[in-house]
């Protein structure tokens, strides 16, 4: 199968829009994607025909929520082949599931003096929450740096492995250049170690097929809104086991068993990290946007994702002055750049009265700019509904901007 994308795109209202009078050139999937009609469609069916609270009704709005809510679980489930539908713990977003993740692990294992690797190449979201729990139990946070091309290397991770290493955090795909990270062999050299793994999958699981049992990840996170789905939830897969053994991360409705002043007993999985009224509505139309991107097939996205990195950055090469920050030999399709003498968000904003949406600043990765010597990067993230049309009219105005500032 190959991407039909004029068919595709007709299955998304928003591109339809246009800016400042221009059609809109949508280049920012790696901060948010569109979502396609049937996800949209999904979220008014829940408000309109069955809202109601889920798990604590016998009412038949509330069974059916229920039931549409855990049979978003089994969906999401299988489409990373995760071997439990317990092992889906549904949190606001990839973030939040870090956090959970990092106090609930910290808890449990993290004591004074103990390590935690955490790359270079993180979002802050993959960074901070395991500084703020280090510095509550007095562990350390190492730095694993990545080679000037944006690719992290193995062997510097075998040097920073010592006893007191706990836990390696370290995304799957950066979401300011693009690189892919060896995931699997990362894993690997972590369990050969006897040390947990989390991977923030934000950035991949849109790109790339996902199989956590194969890569025998400990932990993955990832959030609906970066594969097409509704903003404000997101998934925290864990192994039963490691799960089982990690104390819960917030109190409230749900996540208990039996509660008196005397004595508190804990939900199993997923409940017990499930405290609240969940995010049903989003859940619900979350599934609906995997069902929508394993239609169409993450294979054929990827392969025509590919396509369009190789056709962008050949193009925004020529350019004078351009510059691309990140060269990885593996690459999702994110192109982040510089042009000599200009500012990122100069030239954001120029793109910007041409209807081109491109995403300027540190983008939430602070150490990446640091490491490069650089305040920010224009980025460029592609999604299987754009095409290279766009990818032609980004060249055409870039080569406008540069034609400004001369």
């Amino acid at each position: 199968m190959t991407i039909d994308v004029n068919k595709i795109r007709e299955d998304f209202p928003i591109l339809k829009e246009k800016i400042y009078g221009k059609p809109l050139v949508y280049f920012d999937n790696a901060a948010t994607t569109q979502k396609p009609q049937v996800v949209i469609d999904k979220l008014i069916e829940v408000y309109t025909k069955y809202n109601s609270n889920i798990h604590r009704g016998v009412h038949y709005m509330s069974n059916k929520a229920t039931t549409e809510t855990e049979n978003a679980r089994n969906i999401i489930q299988k489409f990373i082949n995760a071997k439990h539908s317990y092992e889906i713990i549904f949190a606001r977003g990839a973030t939040e599931g870090i956090n959970l993740i990092a106090y609930s692990f910290a808890e449990k294992h993290l004591k004074e003096g103990d390590e935690i690797i955490v790359s270079e190449l993180e979002h802050h979201s993959n960074m901070v929450p395991w500084k703020m729990v280090a510095e509550r139990k007095r562990a350390n946070v190492i730095k694993w740096a990545f080679n000037d091309n944006g690719d992290l290397e193995l062997d510097e991770l075998k040097k920073l492995i010592t006893p007191k290493t706990k836990l390696i955090a370290v995304n799957h795909v950066s979401n300011s250049l693009g690189t892919i990270n060896p995931v699997k062999e990362i894993i690997e050299i972590a369990h050969q170690n006897n040390i947990q793994i989390l991977i923030d999958g934000a950035q991949a699981v849109q790109h790339i097929k996902v199989d956590v049992q194969a890569l025998d990840c400990d932990y993955y996170v990832f959030s609906a809104h970066k594969i097409y789905g509704p903003t404000g939830i997101g998934v925290v897969y864990g192994k039963e086991a490691l799960l089982d053994e990690l104390p819960p991360y917030q109190g409230g409705g749900e996540m208990i068993e039996s509660v008196s002043f005397e004595e508190i007993t804990y939900n199993k999985l997923p409940f017990k990290f499930e405290a609240g009224t969940p995010n049903y509505a989003d859940t619900i139309a979350f599934a609906e946007a995997i069902k929508y991107v394993s239609a169409i097939g993450i294979d054929n996205i990827a392969a025509y994702e590919a396509e369009l990195l190789a056709y962008g950055e050949e193009k925004l090469k020529t350019i004078p002055g351009l510059k691309i920050i990140g060269t990885a030999k593996h690459k999702a399709s994110v192109i982040s750049f510089n042009i000599d003498g200009l500012h990122s968000y100069d030239v954001g904003m120029i793109l910007d009265k041409m209807g081109i949406a491109v995403r300027t600043g540190t983008h939430c990765t602070e150490p990446i700019m640091l490491r490069y010597g650089i305040s920010g990067t224009v980025r460029a993230s592609f999604a299987f509904y754009n095409t290279k049309e766009e990818i032609d009219l980004l060249y055409k105005g870039l080569l406008k901007v540069v034609e400004m500032f001369a």
